[in-house]
């Protein structure tokens, strides 16, 4: 059963660690324990519908609040607490692009606002309902999952949207493909989603991004159907795929998506590398990427954020022979950890491991073998479960991204880490920052960056902390030459920040795309683009 109020599955728990406390107890402060509401006590807050019966909506008041929130921390406190503000009035849930059809003339004739739900893993605010006279249709794609075709000659499968991570890989790995897209929130997300929000998966070096996974599919508007055609390559005009990637469902719905597949590796391995300090890592991993050297992940944590995974990881004593072992080998205190998949056949994997390894080699990098990147494969969609290990222990835990070239990425991740750690200072507050690069081109790096701090006395106030902490980083993000979202999206609470990126005439021109294909302002309104 998915969990109400946080994040996956009801039976997944992924618990603070007792040194893991003390870690953080010493570098933010102990923890403060906030209440947390029932769900009698949330479903007491779901108001009366607006809209009258239909046979494609539920107008449940559970169901309701479950499609009210995304998974972003204002979205977390709001579940936590039980004051979730706004519910949608009634959630669909079409089985068929003719339904939705349906649904979106329906919601013209009723005055009402739509706004497209897959796996309600938005960390952005694209689902949240909005205060307003017009009632609210949530439209839940979970119905429509299914593998659709596979063209094997032409490597091109057609799914319905709402087919999450694990539907889209068990339909195409029973027939011997993968797409290989692999967000962290794969577990929940679905690809009409990845889609919407331009979705960058932690194998993109091998496989792409959605961008390169995208071929084409339908759109449901309130202008009509926009038939996307998939072709190799077309030199015929700008690229339709470009209007929907990204465009977060201000356009339309999206009832079909024709993919990219690749047939299943032969071989795949996870390595780790522990690099002596930031700055031979950063050399080190611009080197691989600019190589080109064949890999399927690359991520390097910075020292914080090293430190930080081996305190978390459990088993102090195998830790502690590690860090000796490695201070040994000339990786100390500033040791940064690098991990780096392959992933082909086995004469590839070994070509490639010898590439990567004598690159790092020239930068100090002491090679540890499989263990601890077989350990990252085995929990990396677990790390969102630990916002509930954190909450109990009485600490706010929060994520944000960005991407910038090379020459800016060690410039921008130190004033984007120090924006974080000095904007409670004036209260006596420490936030406890950490950051890694996880997805990398030949002309620069996304930056991740995590940060932990403590909620405060109430709920209130762990959401003035948080806004704080947001604003002060995205500015940073803004006028330090960053994208305002590398995968996250844009959603609510990166729109006041995307003219930095787009200039007025560039909102503008996506205004009027809007207008085109909803004149009446129904679709996610206030996403993507301010109203």
């Amino acid at each position: 059963m998915r969990r109400w109020n946080g994040w996956g599955e009801e039976s997944t728990e992924v618990a603070l660690p007792a040194h893991g406390q003390g870690f953080l107890a010493e570098r933010v402060g102990p923890g403060q324990v906030l209440v947390d509401a029932s769900l009698d006590q949330a479903l007491a807050r779901v108001p009366a519908t607006r809209l009258p019966a239909h046979p494609l909506i539920s107008l449940d008041p559970e169901e309701r609040l479950r499609h009210a929130r995304g998974q972003s921390l204002p979205d977390w406190l709001a579940m936590r607490s039980g004051e979730f503000g706004i519910f949608p009035d009634g959630v669909a849930f079409p089985e068929s692009a003719e339904h939705i059809r349906q649904l979106l003339d329906w919601a013209r004739q009723q005055d009402a606002v739509v706004i497209p739900y897959g796996g309600g893993t938005s960390v952005a605010g694209h689902i949240n309902p909005q205060a307003g006279d017009r009632p609210v249709l949530t439209v839940s794609l979970a119905r429509m999952n299914r593998l659709l075709d596979i063209d094997e000659d032409s490597l091109i499968a057609t799914f319905g949207p709402g087919a999450n991570g694990p539907q889209v890989e068990s339909q195409l790995r029973a027939r011997g493909y993968t797409l290989g897209h692999f967000p962290q929130s794969w577990e929940l997300s679905t690809l009409g989603g990845w889609v919407a929000s331009r979705s960058s998966g932690q194998q993109s070096l091998r496989y792409g991004r959605i961008e390169q996974l995208f071929a084409g599919g339908r759109v449901e508007t309130f202008a009509g159907t926009l038939e996307i055609p998939c072709f190799p390559a077309s030199a015929a005009g700008p690229d339709l795929r470009e209007m929907v990637m990204g465009s977060e469902g201000r356009f339309g719905i999206i009832s079909e998506v024709k993919v990219r597949i690749s047939r299943l590796a032969e071989q795949e391995r996870f390595y780790s590398v522990f690099m002596p300090d930031w700055q031979q890592a950063l050399q080190g991993i611009r080197t691989l990427a600019q190589a080109r050297v064949p890999l399927s992940m690359l991520r390097l944590s910075n020292a914080i954020e090293t430190r930080t995974q081996l305190a978390l990881a459990g088993h102090p004593r195998q830790i502690a022979w590690l860090e000796k072992y490695l201070a040994l080998r000339g990786a100390g205190d500033g040791k940064c950890m690098l991990t780096f998949g392959v992933t082909g056949s086995g004469g590839q994997n070994a070509a490639s491991l010898k590439q990567a390894k004598r690159l790092l080699k020239g930068f100090g990098g002491v090679f540890t073998g499989t263990r601890l990147g077989k350990k990252w494969a085995e929990n990396r969609f677990r790390f969102p479960y630990l916002r509930h290990g954190l909450w109990s222990a009485g600490y706010a835990v929060d994520t944000l991204e960005t991407a910038t070239d090379w020459s800016n990425v060690d410039s921008l991740l130190n004033k984007v880490e120090a924006s974080l750690r000095e904007e409670l200072a004036a209260e006596g507050e420490r936030v406890h920052v950490f950051t890694h690069l996880s997805h990398v081109y030949g002309e620069g790096s996304s930056i991740y960056t995590t940060y932990v701090f403590r909620p405060g006395a109430s709920y209130q106030q762990a959401m003035s902390r948080w806004q704080r902490l947001k604003q002060a980083a995205s500015r940073t993000i803004a006028e330090n030459r960053g994208t305002i979202s590398h995968q996250h999206g844009v959603g609510r609470d990166h729109a006041p920040y995307l003219v930095a990126e787009k200039g007025e005439l560039g909102l503008a021109a996506l205004q009027a795309l809007s207008v085109h294909f909803d004149p009446e302002r129904r679709l996610a309104p206030g996403v993507l683009l301010e109203d």
